[in-house]
């Protein structure tokens, strides 16, 4: 039986960037897909390659200083890297939306939410006529009580897992086959961040789109990711399924980002650190 194309396929992507010191590699020969309705979590420290890459799937990156030395990146069997500004403003939002970890400063603060979330949709969904139903549709999906009032809220008036909450909500009103979440949930305490990691695996259910989770907290992809790659110093040094992953990790640095999380009731005085240098 033959196997679906991916929603997208990344195959041995290089990204490096011209600095005062020369040329970077942040990314190095990086490959990877992820099916219809597949969520994959790319876990790694900051500094590793992660925002790099998933900012490069829409090519957000600014050219320069930042150049795709090699690789593809295959949308829907489109390669993103030849596309064209009209091609690429259509996936931006429409097809492939982001929400970042630090909501107060990804929204607008002299918009309300509504003005937000209606541009959103009247950008990537023009036959919407009533756009205040929908604006309202999509707060109240994403769980916010009272979403025709909290609507006409200005970002700094929202709690930062209500603010969360609107920019999962502006994503979702486009209606995307694929939702990148970068750190959803870094900014948060840890009792919103479990409740926008639900909310996340309701939606994932919910509408069957695809998710890529960008992580350095192994904790929270448990119940919701499927495929986990790692990257370490631009490259992925680990992927397989995540229950292989979290179950038998085989790279010394996945297996100590795995010790890095925190285990309730267990009594030890200081949390594991990394050594970076013995890892190579």
């Amino acid at each position: 039986m033959t196997q679906p194309e991916p929603l997208l396929d990344v195959r041995d992507l290089t990204i490096e960037f011209a600095t005062e010191r020369g040329v970077f590699e942040a990314v190095k020969q990086v490959s990877f897909t992820v099916g219809k309705g597949e969520t994959l979590a790319i876990v790694g420290e900051s500094g590793s390659g992660k925002s790099v890459t998933a900012l490069s799937l829409t090519r957000l990156l600014p050219e320069p200083p930042a150049r795709y030395k090699s690789g593809s990146i295959l949308w829907k069997g489109q390669d993103v890297l030849k596309m064209d500004s009209r091609h690429l403003r259509a996936i931006r939002g429409g097809q492939m939306a982001y929400i970042f970890q630090e909501p107060s400063t990804s929204l607008n603060p002299v918009f309300t939410i509504r003005n937000q979330i209606a541009e959103a949709i009247k950008l990537h969904r023009p036959e919407v006529k009533d756009i205040d139903a929908e604006v309202i549709r999509w707060l109240d999906t994403v769980g916010i009580v009272n979403p025709a009032q909290r609507m006409k809220d200005y970002p700094h008036q929202l709690s930062g897992g209500m603010q969360q909450r609107a920019m999962i909500a502006m994503a979702l009103s486009c209606q995307p086959d694929l939702l990148v979440a970068d750190e959803p949930t870094t900014a948060l305490d840890v009792t919103i961040q479990a409740q926008i990691m639900e909310e996340l695996r309701g939606l994932k259910q919910r509408f069957g789109m695809s998710i890529i989770l960008i992580t350095h907290n192994f904790g929270i992809i448990g119940g919701i990711a499927d495929q986990v790659a790692v990257m370490f110093r631009g490259k992925i040094v680990e992927h397989g399924t995540a229950a292989e992953v979290l179950r038998n990790p085989q790279h010394p640095y996945t297996r100590a980002l795995i010790d890095c999380i925190p285990k309730p009731g267990a009594r030890v005085r200081r949390l594991a650190t990394i050594n970076h240098d013995a890892l190579g």
